[in-house]
């Protein structure tokens, strides 16, 4: 039985990263993000309209204890889920965990590409967008450090770097 926590801030890759990689392991790849959306029929920046953050929060953590009770499994966890509640000692305990290191530099070219689907960033430019990833970063770099395996995804330009990145975290795990 196993289970792979993949953490890490918006745009580091856990999503592209973990689809490969769960299928070289032979998991079943959950994106919680998407989890949570399929359970309540409604989009993430929805539940935090109507709950709030904390209501949104409370769901995360519900949604992460249900999806740790699967085997065999690799999850994706939203960028904030391991900086409330218990959250970043339940996973290492449930099974292991891995940082997704990005720079601010590569986080904020990702970024810039799909700003229109993050209502957070919509509106950020150039320096401001990075000044905001850095100061959001401070905040969720002491959970993301808890993580067993902290692993260096800067470079994932091409599906062969997904590729290359994934076989280089599986001689970790």
């Amino acid at each position: 039985m196993k289970r792979i926590f993949l953490m890490g801030y918006m745009g580091a890759g856990k999503t592209t990263l973990g689809k490969t990689l769960s299928k070289s392991l032979n998991l079943s790849f959950i994106d919680l993000d998407y989890y949570i959306e399929r359970r309540y029929h409604k989009e993430i920046r929805q539940l935090f309209a109507e709950k709030g953050e904390d209501g949104f929060r409370d769901i995360e953590r519900r949604m992460l204890h249900e999806v740790a009770e699967f085997e065999d499994v690799l999850i994706s966890t939203g960028g904030g889920t391991p900086c409330f509640f218990d959250n970043m000692q339940f996973m290492n305990q449930a099974g292991v965990s891995v940082y997704l290191k990005v720079s601010v530099d590569e986080l904020a070219k990702r970024l810039e590409l799909c700003k229109q689907t993050r209502p957070v960033l919509k509106n950020r430019l150039g320096e401001e967008l990075k000044a905001f990833i850095s100061e959001s970063l401070k905040t969720r770099l002491p959970f993301y450090e808890q993580a067993q395996i902290i692993f260096d995804a800067e470079k994932m330009d091409t599906e062969d770097d997904v590729y290359t990145i994934s076989k280089q975290l599986e001689s970790l795990l």
